[in-house]
Order: structure tokens, then C-alpha cells, then sequence
């Protein structure tokens, strides 16, 4: 006699890869045993009538419990960021085991792992932040954590503290290759920001707006472009994480066209908020403080052509919750300038329902497209497919139940992050996941958290999947892995 299941999604819209499902989930032992028309009861059933359900989304670009390279901690601990993210349709996370000068790679990755396994919700991944590529480290230390289960890692080309020189990124991006790893990138030219800043600040330009200056759109192209270039010269994937202007989103796809082992993502910053944003009374601005920062309307409306044609793979928060005053955005009080605000805007809870409602409902993108933008290509790229991202027999029941007449307008004091302010309040907004399902638990329902501390689970990823576009009929590309054949070849052959 066949097993029952635990639990029962019923006469919801399902949405798998390739299609629309309506009926019903049957979900045994934490993951997904039946999807079909009509199934069996459940020891418990949930209604979706009239709802769609879609994969627990994943966000694979946040910042929890986290010291920024200014010294300044993040607002969120993995508790408060894994309730927030539960509460918007969210059921993992990927945040960064963040490595400083002077710290080793696995003291780094006991600590995040220790705070994480006694307060996260939902599940969740890291990536290593490095910023310490010495001998032992390449050697050693970050071959080790990437078989054990941790991919990717994050490199910074700006940022005194954090940022490595070009001879370095191309020893991370060698050892990358070698070891199956993905190299993300914040890709932004310091020496631009850093000379701009200084006569903003001698002229007295010192408002929050003036971030936006600093930070020019050609910093953040040009950066990009040195990137691909050292990806291209080693064959190495790499994935640009938060682009935020139209150059870079034109040089990523022209890229692509060539034949490129090159990815990307964007954010929701990039698509609601502008550098007029930041242009406020005071310093209210700094609340919009992100690096990049939002740029204008034309690069939002490059950013959205980036994610529909495929240039742009995946939807991230970067969510860096940074509280408005002394101890966050605000070090200096009335006297801070933009060069000492920690730049960061949080966005956790909101992600997907800012794209649900201004990208499917109003017509812009299919939730086919919704999905992979959310969830699945993050499960391929970070290496969690087939167990994460997809409505799929045999994967983890990972499920939020969305209604899409439900409307909202923001408020920070609905949420629940640890940020104090949304830069998006105000807004109004269709659409909200009302159920999230963790693993087969009912983690929030009828807008009740019912889930335990340390109730989530680490995630050991395997290798990344890409799918690279064949390059453009007459376009001109190097052979591939030339300078790769090169390096591995013994110097007698």
C-alpha cells in the first residue's frame, strides 16, 4: 500500500520547468513525492486555490552577521535574516563567510558556521569572501573549503581592505578553474572612487548624493571589462554580482555574444531605486547608499532587458542591512560624509515580491522567467540543483504559496529584518507569498513564523552548472583554454 504523504498542497498553480501544473503537491519525508491533478489527502492539507505555487525562492547574495571591511557589523544576525527571508517566499540563503586580512579561511568558516547553526530558520550555503590570497591560502586553505562543499567566492576590485590587485585575481581565477569553483566578482575600479571622492570632499561636496558621483558609471565598466578580460584569458567562469549600469550590462552581453564564460546578476535596487534617490534633505539620502549605486532611468530599464534576454542570470537582495545611525549608516552622526557611510541597503523580505508584482503581474515577464530569475538558476549556478530551486519529484519541498491579488503598501514596520527602514516604503505592491513550506514544514502561515532557531540546515554544494551560449555567427573569439593547455603542459612537452 503506498506511503500517504505529510503534507498536501492542493488545486494550487504549480509551476515546474517547462510547465503549469493545476492540482496538487503531495510532499513525504521533506520532499516533493507527487505532483499530479488530484492526490490523496495529507496528514495535514494546505488550500492554494486560486494561488500560485512556486519554488521557495533562493537568494544567493546577502550579507548576515556580517563585519563590513569599514569594521562596521550588519544589523542582522542569522536569525532575524532567515525570518526575514522565510517571510518573503525566500527558504534559502547564501551568504558570505567573510575573510579579513589576518584571518584564516577556516577560522572564518567555523565561525559563520557556528553562529548560522544555532539561529537560521531556513537553509542556507556560504561563500567565502577573500580577501587574503597568500601561498597558504591558495595552497591550502581554499581548495580545502571548496571540496567541502563551499563553490563559489567573492573577490572585491575596490575597497582598500578587501580589494586584490590584478596579479591576484588571476591567481584566484586559475585556482578557481582548476578546483570547478565559481569567481564572483564586485567589479568597480578603486582608484576611480578613490580619486573622484578626494575632490568631492575638497570642493565640501560631502551629501550622499555625491556617493552616486564617486561611484561613476565608467568605474564600474571598466572594472567589469578587466574582469572578462582575465576570465577570457584563463577560461574561467565568472559571475559579476550587482551590476547596476546600462555600459555594464552591454559589455556583459557583448561578451556573452563572443563565446564568454561569464555571468551576472542585478538586484532590486537596480530596478526601483535611481541616483535621485540618494539626492535628499540632510542625510537622509544614505539610506539609498549602495555600491554600485543606482544608477539612472535608463540603466534600470537596461537592467530589466538584462534579466528578460538571458544577459543577466540571476536576482539577488545583496542585502546589507546597515541601521540608520552611529552604529551603521551613520558613524560621524550630522557630520558623516558619503565616503564614511557604510553602503549597503537592505532587501531580504522584499526581493521577490518587488519582482512578482513589477515584473509578472504587470506584464513584463512570465513567472516561467520569475522563477529561474528567484530560484532555479541560482540552484544550477551554486551548484544545490537538482535538491533546490524546482518543483520537481525527489526535491527538497521548498514551496511558496503566492497570492496575487493580495496588495501591500511597504512599511518597514510590517517587516522583519533588524534594519530600523525599507528604502522602499511607502510603495504599493501586488502579490505575497501567504504560505512558505521549508522542507516540508510550514514555516510562515496566516503571516506567523513557525519555525525554531537553528531548525535550518547547512548545504554542502556541489560544482556549478553553467550553460554558456554558443558564440555569434562571425564573431571573432581566442581558442578556447589556450593560455589553460598552456599553464597545465609540462615545459618538456
Amino acid at each position: 500500500m503506498e506511503q500517504g504523504f505529510d503534507l498536501t498542497v492542493r488545486r494550487g498553480r504549480i509551476v515546474t520547468d517547462d510547465a503549469i501544473i493545476e492540482g496538487d503537491v503531495g510532499i513525504r519525508d521533506g520532499r516533493i513525492a507527487a505532483i499530479a491533478a488530484k492526490l490523496p489527502p495529507g496528514t495535514r492539507d494546505v488550500d492554494a486555490a486560486g494561488r500560485w505555487v512556486l519554488p521557495g525562492g533562493i537568494d544567493s547574495h546577502c550579507h548576515v552577521e556580517q563585519l563590513s571591511g569599514m569594521g562596521v557589523m550588519s544589523a542582522d544576525d542569522f536569525y532575524s535574516a532567515t525570518v526575514s527571508a522565510a517571510f518573503g517566499g525566500t527558504t534559502t540563503i547564501i551568504p558570505f563567510a567573510a575573510q579579513h586580512r589576518g584571518t584564516s579561511i577556516p577560522e572564518v568558516v567555523r565561525d559563520y558556521a557556528e553562529r548560522a547553526r544555532t539561529k537560521a530558520v531556513i537553509d542556507y550555503g556560504f561563500h567565502l569572501i577573500l580577501a587574503n590570497p597568500d601561498e597558504p591560502t591558495l595552497a591550502r586553505d581554499l581548495p580545502d573549503a571548496i571540496r567541502g562543499g563551499i563553490s563559489s567566492l567573492k573577490v572585491y576590485m575596490t575597497y582598500d581592505s578587501l580589494k586584490l590587485d590584478d596579479y591576484q585575481l588571476l591567481d584566484v581565477l586559475e585556482l578557481a578553474r582548476e578546483q570547478g569553483a565559481l569567481v564572483m566578482v564586485h567589479a568597480e575600479n578603486n582608484d576611480i572612487i578613490k580619486w573622484l571622492a578626494k575632490r568631492l570632499l575638497e570642493r565640501g561636496h560631502t551629501a550622499p548624493k555625491f556617493h552616486a558621483v564617486a561611484h561613476d558609471p565608467l568605474a564600474e565598466a571598466e572594472a567589469a571589462n578587466r574582469a572578462i578580460t582575465f576570465s577570457r584569458l584563463l577560461d574561467a567562469p565568472i559571475l559579476i554580482v550587482h551590476v547596476a549600469g546600462g555600459d555594464t550590462v552591454e559589455l556583459i552581453r557583448g561578451a556573452r555574444h563572443l563565446g564568454a564564460h561569464v555571468l551576472a546578476e542585478s538586484c532590486p535596487q537596480y530596478l526601483f531605486l535611481t541616483a535621485e534617490d540618494l539626492d535628499r534633505a540632510g542625510l537622509e539620502g544614505a539610506k539609498f547608499c549602495c555600491s554600485p549605486p543606482p544608477r539612472d532611468a535608463g540603466s534600470q530599464e537596461s537592467v530589466w532587458q538584462g534579466f528578460l534576454d538571458g544577459t543577466l542570470q540571476t536576482y539577488s537582495s545583496d542585502h546589507a542591512p546597515y541601521r540608520f545611525d552611529k552604529t551603521g549608516k551613520l558613524p560621524k552622526g550630522e557630520q558623516t560624509t558619503f565616503k564614511d557611510m557604510a553602503n549597503g541597503v537592505p532587501g531580504l523580505e522584499l526581493r521577490m515580491p518587488l519582482l512578482f508584482s513589477e515584473g509578472v503581474l504587470k506584464g513584463r515577464m512570465d513567472i516561467h522567467q520569475f522563477v529561474r530569475l528567484t530560484a532555479s538558476n541560482h540552484a544550477d549556478l551554486y551548484g544545490l540543483a537538482p535538491r533546490k530551486g524546482r518543483i520537481a519529484i525527489g526535491a527538497d519541498a521548498d514551496l511558496a504559496i503566492w497570492n496575487p491579488d493580495r496588495e501591500t503598501r511597504i512599511a518597514h514596520a510590517d517587516l522583519h529584518d533588524e534594519v530600523g527602514y525599507t528604502p522602499y516604503e511607502g510603495r504599493v505592491i501586488k502579490g505575497w507569498p501567504e504560505v512558505v513550506v521549508s522542507r516540508g514544514r510550514v514555516v510562515v502561515e496566516n503571516n506567523v513564523l513557525h519555525a525554531e532557531r537553528g531548525s535550518g540546515q547547512y548545504l554542502r554544494r556541489g560544482s556549478p552548472r553553467f550553460e554558456w551560449p554558443q558564440p555569434r555567427a562571425g564573431a571573432s573569439r581566442r581558442p578556447a583554454g589556450l593560455v589553460a593547455r598552456a599553464l597545465a603542459s609540462d615545459k618538456s612537452a
